[in-house]
């Protein structure tokens, strides 16, 4: 059995317990877990062994294990014994924020948390964090930007607008730009900065590691009453945005389960294919996220609909088997000088 599934089982004996009034039998314990009484007495008993106060007593014919009232009630309202032991444990997905003034104001909420959990939870607590870990790749180092994001995020409290000297990778060039804060947007392992540019004269997206500069002025402003995060992402495939598109995208068989079990975009619809394969198709706004995305399946992805972005995947391609070709042939042609 793997280590894994017994620790996930005992968690949910414990919140079982934590929220029934009269205790429960190893048999009902047992339904509910979706396994044998004789491994639900073993977690039980691995349970008391770590220090958890469960015990057991007769009661209307039956054995009805209990967590002494005690743990139960001990806990701060509003929160729970088990969702304090949540939230600590959530350490472990907030590590990509570590040096930033988010990830520093959570490790002090994560040690007050433990200080309020008892000794047993806390040891039962080191053996969860032995089997599960949370891996968040890729990422950045955001320690480097913890004035501009800090300086940013008071801006975007205090809705201040600020000047900034923000470096565009596409263009290579830097530019001063104005911009109302409106929201920090974390995705895919970078922060983002949305707000209104006052050059643009639109809702912009900001990586705000590329802010070289920033100055926060005394003009306030107001966010829109009308102006929503999730409807202004939501379109993308990721943080491009751009003119509404509909794609459609075939997948091969041997792929088309990971495709399948994952939501990549709200607006998906997959139909199956009769020799496994699947078709993709999503409404998204613009294409560069989505074209890069498909590239990466290779040649077991194939796209449909739009044609632009057909052409523009197989320029790609092209170019790369260019590149290839190139470096193979400079490569015989030394080894046959080194040979001759």
């Amino acid at each position: 059995m793997a280590r894994g599934d017994q620790l996930g089982r005992q968690w949910k004996i414990i919140q079982t317990l934590i929220s029934s009034r009269i205790g429960k039998s190893a048999a009902d314990l047992a339904e509910e877990m979706e396994c044998h009484p004789r491994t639900v007495y073993r977690d039980l008993e691995a349970l008391q062994v770590a220090g958890f106060p469960i015990y057991t007593e007769r009661s209307g014919g039956k054995n009805l294990w209990s967590l002494l009232d005690t743990v139960k009630h001990q806990m701060p309202v509003p929160f729970s014994l088990t969702e304090l032991m949540a939230l600590y444990f959530g350490r472990d997905m907030l590590k990509v924020f570590k040096d930033t003034p988010f990830y520093d104001s959570l490790e002090s909420l994560f040690q007050k948390v433990k200080t309020t959990l008892p000794p047993e939870s806390i040891k039962y607590l080191e053996n969860v964090e032995q089997t599960l870990h949370l891996g968040v790749k890729p990422y950045k180092e955001y320690g480097k930007f913890k004035e501009i994001l800090n300086r940013v995020n008071d801006a975007a409290i205090s809705k201040r607008s600020i000047e900034i000297v923000y470096y565009t990778m596409s263009r290579k060039k830097e530019s001063r730009r104005r911009v109302n804060p409106y929201r920090i947007w974390f995705f895919n392992g970078t922060f983002y900065l949305i707000g209104f540019c006052h050059t643009r004269n639109e809702v912009r997206i900001f990586a705000l590691d590329r802010i070289k500069m920033l100055h926060q002025t005394k003009e306030t402003f107001e966010v829109p009453e009308d102006f929503s995060l999730e409807d202004f992402v939501g379109p993308s495939f990721g943080v491009y945005q751009g003119e509404p598109v509909h794609i459609k995208v075939w997948f091969h068989p041997d792929v088309a389960g990971y495709i399948k079990e994952k939501i990549w975009h709200e607006s998906q619809e997959i139909h199956p294919q009769d020799d496994g394969s699947i078709i993709f198709e999503a409404d998204v706004a613009g294409t560069e996220d989505i074209r890069f995305w498909i590239m990466t399946w290779g040649s077991q992805a194939e796209v449909l609909e739009p044609a632009s972005l057909r052409e523009q995947i197989r320029a790609e391609a092209e170019v790369m088997v260019s590149q290839y070709e190139g470096k193979i042939l400079t490569e015989k042609r030394e080894s046959d000088l080194e040979t001759a």
